[in-house]
């Protein structure tokens, strides 16, 4: 139902707003006062029925309260777990046709890997109780997308992009983390219950805009302003929060996994990197649905001697000292120290032949990679060595 009735709700506000305005233009001076002194002298009745229809949703929302696993936080809920896993197989279904032809093998030595630390999550994890009840099936898709994800019902979706991207296995052990967080925690859910609610709040907000705007000009553009205060004050702030909840969640599930949970911020200082090297716009926070990489390492670093401790607990191995972090900050600067000295040679160079009246070739450039691929960092970031790196751990 709520599928069906959300694209029609925008054009039903629409309709009757309109048709409020244009009723209300069409009545005579006179009959506009009887109105007037009609609503005044029944003003009472009318704060009544505004006042019981709040009550009304007040107690629906707090009958919908839920507690968040793993977090104990509390939030809305007005989806049942049983409805929306329905939902999601059938999301599930429509992205396996998408993907039938880009599928790896499970016989695929990268499948095979990502198969092996989900696996490895879930048996160290097996005290969270939806942990163990959800069926966990493992997809790695052939593409270059940086990205993974896992629907509410526990199917994982692994792009090979992302396994060349990560530089190690505890890098990936992390991201997987993240991603089965979303899923133990429900956030599909949580974050389609709030747009429900604020799709019936704009309902309210963009039939008034109609009503009150003299034109239709003017109630365009009052809508357009209006989706824009929705998306920037409630959609994306939210999901912003949803993705640093499952970051907190995704480590302490690598902690409990063995994984060395220093990686997660290198993992994004990588990111933040490989967007400078594409090309890629860099846009304020406020903007996206995601928090900053800045922001994700400045919050991983805060959590992760929290993480370290809820590790040792866990009989887990004796970490390096060598922490990847400083050999990533390490690396970073030598590279930068060798650019340096390179383009201060070239210079140094091109001024003594100037000097010395000689004939200079035109300036050479670093290659720019082609539209479209992924730019290396060779030996710094080991971005490319994730299949024989799996392997040989």
């Amino acid at each position: 139902m709520w599928l069906v009735l959300k694209p029609l709700q925008k054009l039903i506000a629409i309709i009757l707003g309109r048709s409020i305005r244009k009723w209300w233009m069409a009545l005579p001076p006179n009959k506009k006062q009887l109105f007037r002194e009609w609503t005044w002298r029944r003003r009472w009745h009318l704060l009544g029925a505004v006042s019981g229809l709040l009550f009304f949703i007040s107690l629906l929302f707090l009958t919908h309260l839920d507690k968040s696993p793993i977090t104990g936080r509390t939030r809305l809920l007005l989806f049942s777990k049983e409805a929306f896993l329905e939902l999601a197989q059938s999301t599930a279904e429509a992205y396996m046709e998408e993907f039938k032809d880009s599928l790896i093998a499970p016989s695929d030595p990268r499948h095979q890997a990502v198969e092996l630390l989900v696996q490895t999550l879930v048996k160290r994890n097996k005290d969270i109780a939806e942990m163990s009840a959800v069926p966990w099936t493992v997809h790695v898709v052939d593409g270059p997308p940086i990205n993974a994800f896992v629907l509410p019902n526990g199917e994982i979706f692994v792009f090979t992009g992302m396994l060349q991207a990560v530089a190690d296995i505890h890098q990936l052990v992390f991201i997987l983390g993240h991603e089965m967080a979303h899923a133990l925690i429900g956030h599909a859910a949580e974050q389609a219950s709030l747009s429900h609610v604020v799709d019936l709040l704009s309902v309210v907000l963009l039939t008034a805009i109609w009503a009150i705007c003299p034109r239709d000009s003017l109630a365009l553009l009052g809508q357009w302003i209006q989706g824009k205060l929705v998306q920037f004050l409630f959609d994306r702030p939210f999901s912003r929060k949803l993705e640093a909840e499952a970051d907190q969640v995704g480590l302490q599930l690598a902690a409990k996994a063995c994984a060395d949970v220093r990686a997660a911020t290198v993992f994004w200082q990588q990111m933040e990197i490989y967007d400078q090297l594409s090309g890629q716009p860099t846009i304020p926070e406020w903007l996206s649905t995601h928090p900053s990489h800045q922001n994700r390492v400045r919050q991983l670093d805060r959590l992760v001697p929290e993480a370290l401790e809820l590790r040792a607990r866990c009989d887990c191995p004796a970490l390096p000292e060598v922490d990847p972090r400083v050999v990533f900050y390490k690396s970073v600067q030598l590279l930068l120290d060798k650019i340096e000295k390179q383009e201060l040679m070239e210079k140094e160079e091109k001024i003594e032949k100037e000097r010395a009246g000689v004939m200079l070739p035109l300036p050479q450039t670093h290659p720019v990679p082609a539209q479209g691929s992924p730019p290396q960092l060779g030996g710094v970031l080991a971005t490319s060595a994730l299949p024989q790196t799996l392997l040989s751990k």
